[in-house]
């Protein structure tokens, strides 16, 4: 490595360890302010009026900073199916296409960033009383902090030229379509589908991560055909990022990697596994029980599928499994439980509608179970001749004590939800009260906490938020885009005017949600499509609650479903299987999620019936 090399990887250390500090100091103080506000008002009834004010202006910097990691760390959601069919070589050189094209739309971002911050210099917050300049800030500092980064990775790049290249050929898109501005001026309507559709699905396609890929095509669209002054589109990614309600989104997450880091998941793997481990394919029962109960505490898909594969994958192999057959149903699992509470789209499609997180939460538990049912079916039909002679049934009394085990860790789903449901704290608060449970049963109760793996979790809690967050605002500007241009009304016309009513709405939406859960994963897709859809889902008469199943049942199906779904690859990784040994036993697993999925739409009373 040449000595310039060496300085960029040294600044990149030394500004990384500068952003990641504050990052998880910021995950542990909205912890500490939102279980503090939980307190003042249910135990000492005295609310704190600052509390919320204080954990909006934290929240807005841990996702701009949590964003800033994700870059450095290339762990921003992108697709990457078609990129990575490329050669070596040419593989590489997207990879630097993408980081390029990234810097550029932070370059012609930063400036209307600044020039938001500064409007928003006069405001005074209400509480606190301080310029909101403080809370807005944090939009072009990590806009300008992510530009550096963007440049060190190109600066570090291994070859030069194909660094330049990308660069070069950037720069030369970009020219040209400020070149053409005259004449999309005057495409009108076409303008939606030259921006929105091609420009959108090409940097989706180039592996451009989804958020820059929004951003540039929301960018294009306003900058060439429009007057909006851009500081409007960073008003509206504030906007989308700012919702309180997402403030869950990094304490569900840090909540998942809790209980991974003390036993908590593998305390219910242990007891179920006792319970059915002598049952004709009872460990594929197992994965599938465990993840709806995890999924039930963390929220978060990659961190539920995490605690669950290493404590069964290697007894399941043992009896003769195939790791095809693990990683596919691993997956399908991963699909089944999207509606199940916490679940972070549940809680983006609250943020983004409107509807109730608590109406939600209900309506979320029993569609899952009709999934999980059909998931079970085909286990059974799978394993109905698996050989179980060398297997011994535990006995009764060993499972008793597994159960008073795993007895903490399975309370705290009812926990959180009866915390929710009884008015002891919002949605947003109750992540906190499962935190300091989950701290409390692993100290005193399991034993098992490693106070060296805070730091890291907290960091990576801000880094995966910051990811989520950074999409939830370009898709709200991209959204905010096509309302502006007349495209809802459009939609909303097309979409009443289906044959069939509101069961051809449906059947639309479930095709639509699932080529869209597959290219854009569920956040993107919700935040974009969820706040054209759901009025027209009311006109028809369809219950928004019963719609939101339907939409998120769809959503996992294309989302966990290959070649595309991304939710198939991370399952992958995680139990260290080779993709293309789950492709052909994933099939029927997402056969049965299909169905499973038509039931759920066909029968309202499954997502209503709680309520």
């Amino acid at each position: 490595m040449t000595g310039r090399g060496r300085a960029a990887e040294a600044l990149d250390r030394g500004l990384g360890w500068l952003v990641e500090v504050p990052a998880a100091l910021l995950v542990l103080a909205e912890i500490v302010v939102l279980f503090s506000g939980v307190i003042s008002r249910y135990v000492m009834h005295k609310p704190l009026l600052w509390s919320d004010e204080a954990a909006s202006i934290m929240f807005l910097w841990l996702a701009m900073l949590g964003a800033v990691i994700a870059l450095r760390r290339g762990e921003h959601m992108r697709m990457t199916a078609i990129v990575t069919m490329l050669t070596p070589q040419r593989r590489a050189f997207f990879e630097l296409f993408a980081v390029a094209a990234c810097l550029a739309f932070l370059a012609m971002i930063v400036y209307p960033a600044f020039d938001y911050a500064y409007e928003e210099l006069p405001i005074t917050t209400p509480a606190l009383e301080i310029s909101n300049a403080w809370r807005a800030g944090a939009l072009p500092v990590g806009i300008a902090l992510m530009s550096v980064f963007a440049l060190l990775q190109l600066f570090r790049a291994v070859d030069r030229k194909q660094a330049l290249a990308a660069v070069a050929i950037t720069a030369a898109i970009v020219l040209g379509f400020w070149l053409a501005g005259p004449m999309f001026k005057g495409l009108g309507k076409l303008n939606l589908l030259v921006f929105f559709v091609f420009v959108a699905a090409g940097c989706v396609f180039a592996g451009i991560p989804i958020a820059f890929a929004f951003g540039l095509s929301t960018f294009g669209y306003l900058a060439l055909t429009t007057g909006t002054p851009l500081a409007v589109m960073v008003g509206r990614m504030d906007e989308g990022m700012s919702h309180l309600i997402l403030l869950a989104v990094p304490l569900f997450v840090f909540l998942g990697l809790l209980i991974e880091m003390t036993g908590m998941a593998k305390a219910m793997v242990g007891f179920l596994a006792s319970l059915l481990g002598h049952v004709r394919g009872g460990l594929s029962y197992v994965l599938v029980g465990a993840m709806y109960l995890v999924s039930g505490i963390s929220g978060s898909k990659a961190a539920d599928m995490a605690a669950i594969a290493p404590a069964l994958f290697p007894e399941m192999k043992k009896r003769g499994a195939k790791p095809g057959d693990l990683v596919a149903l691993l997956a399908a699992t991963g699909a089944q439980t999207e509606t199940i509470p916490p679940s972070l789209v549940l809680i983006t499609i609250g943020s983004v509608t409107g509807v109730s997180i608590a109406a939600l939460f209900t309506g979320g538990l029993l569609p899952a179970v009709v999934l999980g049912a059909m998931l079970c079916i085909v286990v059974w039909f799978r394993y109905r001749h698996e050989d179980l002679s060398h297997v011994k049934r535990a006995a009764w009394g060993e499972v008793g004590k597994r159960f008073l085990i795993a007895l903490p860790a399975l309370a705290l789903p009812f926990v959180i939800r009866a915390a929710v449901v009884e008015g002891v704290a919002t949605a947003t608060e109750v992540s906190t009260i499962g935190i300091v449970y989950g701290v409390l049963a692993g100290l005193f109760i399991y034993r098992q906490f490693a106070w060296k793996r805070l730091a890291p979790m907290l960091v990576e809690t801000a880094c995966l938020s910051g990811a989520i967050l950074m999409i939830i605002g370009t898709a709200t500007a991209m959204a905010w885009g096509l309302t502006q241009s007349g495209f809802s009304r459009s939609l909303a016309q097309m979409m009443a005017g289906l044959p069939g009513g509101s069961a051809m709405f449906l059947a639309v939406s479930v095709i639509a949600f699932v080529v869209l859960g597959s290219v854009l994963e569920g956040i993107p897709a919700i935040v974009l499509f969820g706040p054209l859809l759901f009025p027209i889902a009311q006109q028809m008469g369809v219950h928004e609650v019963h719609y939101a199943m339907v939409v998120i049942t769809a959503m996992g199906l294309g989302l966990f479903a290959p070649p595309f779904g991304v939710g198939y690859y991370a399952a992958c990784a995680i139990g260290r299987v080779n993709p293309d040994e789950g492709i052909r036993p994933i099939v029927g697993y997402m056969l049965a999620l299909f169905v499973g999925t038509v039931i759920v739409a066909a029968i309202p009373w499954i997502s209503t019936g709680f309520l």
